[in-house]
């Protein structure tokens, strides 16, 4: 790849999506530009290869693709401060909840390309899932550039922007729900007797292999279901009490709420 790409800010997504691009050779480290207000972060750079430097400016003056990695409640002071090194040459990446395009283009005073992105933390593992949206402006191949570097750290798809709320939801904070989920489970083994790494185990080989069975069966979720509970059995049983529960319900209400608060940090 002959852009250079830059980040501002090297937290945990940046650094899967840096580690990407390395480990599958798409952009050499001194293609690669970082700042952070962490230093002992920008050492572990450099370490790698990567040009790290002392403002977001000298990043943005330096790349062809920058990375806002940075937190919602941030963007305000990184955009303002870097507005002034800003063309439309320029594609900005925005990884933050809520945050819309148009915020992105209103705060820098220019008209550039901007591709907002709702990835989650599976990425650092390389088996993310992300959901991306580009501004109009942008062509075709400089997105196509940007979600490739996605895809190299797991699963993409395209929405248009008025989901970008809703999709976090969807894969940027569920992970969190499966976690409770995979922790029920595992506390209840322990509280019955059953060693906890022991049960953990079972516990997540059964949710990759029914992620797996989601994903390669061909059944939807309600036939998957069935297969899995006999008239009168224990599945059943189980289901029952969840219904009690409205676990189902539950879930939804869980995944509106997230949305709402995505609304109100948004901007």
């Amino acid at each position: 790849m002959e852009k250079k790409v830059g980040f501002i800010g090297a937290g945990n997504m940046a650094t899967a999506i840096i580690n990407g691009l390395l480990k599958n050779n798409v952009a050499p480290a001194n293609k690669i530009n970082v700042f952070d207000i962490s230093k002992k972060q920008l050492e572990l750079m450099a370490e790698k290869g990567i040009n790290t430097f002392a403002n977001s400016n000298d990043v943005v003056k330096n790349s062809d693709i920058i990375f806002l990695a940075v937190k919602p409640q941030n963007y305000e002071e990184v955009l303002l401060g870097i507005k002034d090194d800003v063309d439309n040459s320029k594609i900005f990446v925005s990884i933050a909840a809520g945050i819309s395009i148009s915020y992105v283009q209103t705060t820098l005073n220019c008209h550039c390309k901007v591709v907002r992105v709702m990835p989650n933390t599976p990425l650092l593992l390389g088996k993310g899932a992300t959901a991306l949206c580009p501004s109009q402006n942008t062509t075709q191949e400089d997105f196509e550039i940007v979600k490739d570097m996605f895809a190299l750290n797991g699963t993409v798809e395209v929405f248009g922007e008025e989901h970008m709320n809703e999709i976090i939801a969807v894969n940027g904070s569920s992970p969190a729900y499966i976690y409770l989920f995979a922790k029920a489970m595992a506390d209840y083994a322990q509280e019955c007797g059953i060693p906890y790494e022991n049960a953990l185990n079972l516990v997540v080989a059964t949710l990759e292999g029914s992620a797996a069975m989601l994903r390669d069966s061909g059944d939807s979720p309600d036939t998957l279901i069935k297969k899995v509970s006999s008239p009168g059995g224990t599945t059943i049983a189980a289901l029952d009490t969840l219904e009690e529960y409205k676990f189902y319900e539950g879930i939804k209400s869980a995944m509106a709420s997230c949305t709402r608060r995505a609304e109100e940090l948004g901007k």
